[in-house]
């Protein structure tokens, strides 16, 4: 096996020189740089990663800690992060936290005590342990998808990435009342987390700009799981006046709402309408084809780990929030026609477009879709859907 001396020889420079280059210790000329580069690749030599780490005080490796065995969503963005981080010459690794506070801190010590450079993590709901380790130790972390802006417990301050929440949702209540829906049901997502928060806010928002009232008997919370989802739905769908059209805060409630719907014989949407937060690979697979804010997943997680290796590198600069714009997925879940919105592309501006597009495709709706979303008889109470098949 090639020895760094060898390379030396090779190259026809100090071992010294070839440490520098491996290292990054000191700036070496271009040409000499160059020789050291190509003797390596000649000899195929492998640099001894724990000597490199002790000479740097780097091991050049990052550690994730984020929910990706249970939350398909996360696990998108770990394609973005491990590609990311092999582009600057990083290794990866990787620690799920179960969104449970006390686990989260034990996987992200354990991160911390392999030596990595600097960490991502996705915060769980309680997150004062994690925050109060990472600034007791002084780790170099961004905060991953669940941001801690406005709470008490945020005195450390940490770089953030995450998706815009709030307006995306209000575009999907807006697109329902547009289609002529009053009562818009909303299952939320676990309490606690920014993400969920801010969902409700956009629920809220889009439900004042199209002068709807909020009623919190149509607000439940899902937990972001499939089976709570399911028990939530079922019971939005037990009112004495239920909604006629649906949202749900993430994919994995999606699921379970789902369920629920076909369970008790709902059918989607001539029974009810259905948008989701949260695309995912086999959104445009069911029947209807499914409504959805499409988050850049891969992208949060690339741009993590841009903002990671900035902090490495200027390690006393402002923490900063970095928010990347969602995408509305527009097919038929909604009530709208193939026609009108099933194309499956992101044609969405954040600007408004989507409130004023669907205000068009009310007119356009069929018969059906309009004595469904004012099926309100004399008494006050609406007439019982009949019952169908989700496809």
């Amino acid at each position: 096996m090639p020895t760094m001396a060898d390379v030396a020889r090779s190259a026809g420079v100090s071992v010294a020189t070839v440490s520098h280059v491996l290292n990054e210790t000191r700036p070496v000329l271009p040409h000499t740089r160059q020789a050291v580069l190509d003797a390596i690749e000649e000899l195929g030599y492998t640099p001894n990663t724990l000597a490199r780490s002790l000479v740097t005080s780097r091991t050049r490796s990052i550690g994730l800690a984020v929910s990706a065995i249970s939350n398909p969503y996360f696990t998108e963005i770990l394609q973005g992060v491990e590609a990311a981080v092999l582009e600057h010459g990083y290794g990866l690794l990787i620690a799920d936290p179960h969104d449970d506070p006390e686990h989260e801190r034990k996987v992200v010590q354990l991160l911390h005590e392999r030596r990595v450079d600097g960490m991502i993590v996705a915060p769980s709901a309680d997150p004062r342990e994690l925050l109060a380790y990472l600034d007791r130790h002084a780790v170099p972390t961004v905060l991953l998808d669940r941001v801690l802006d406005g709470r008490a417990d945020t005195a450390p301050r940490f770089d953030q990435v995450c998706a815009e929440n709030t307006e995306p949702m209000a575009r999907l209540v807006t697109h329902l009342a547009g289609l002529g829906h009053h009562r818009i049901g909303l299952v939320a997502g676990l309490p606690g987390l920014s993400t969920t928060s801010e969902r409700i806010t956009g629920y809220r928002q889009g439900l004042a700009a199209t002068g709807l009232p909020f009623d919190e008997n149509l607000v439940v919370s899902g937990n972001s799981e499939s089976a709570r989802a399911e028990q939530a739905t079922a019971a939005l769908m037990s009112l004495a006046v239920p909604p006629t059209a649906l949202v749900t805060a993430n994919n994995a409630m999606t699921i379970g709402a789902l369920r629920a719907l076909r369970t008790h014989g709902f059918s989607v949407p001539h029974d009810i309408a259905l948008c989701c937060f949260d695309d995912f690979a086999w959104a445009d697979l069911f029947s209807p084809r499914l409504t959805a804010v499409a988050q850049p997943s891969k992208e949060i997680g690339a741009e993590a780990v841009r903002v990671l290796l900035e902090r490495l590198a200027s390690p006393d600069r402002p923490a900063r929030t970095v928010r990347l714009p969602c995408t509305l997925a527009h097919r038929t879940s909604c009530g709208c026609r193939e026609e009108d919105g099933g194309a499956d592309a992101a044609t969405r501006d954040r600007s408004g477009e989507a409130g004023r597009q669907s205000a068009q495709a009310s007119s356009a709706r069929s018969p059906q879709q309009s004595a469904h979303s004012q099926r309100v008889p004399r008494s006050g109470h609406p007439e019982h859907p009949e019952k169908g098949t989700l496809s």
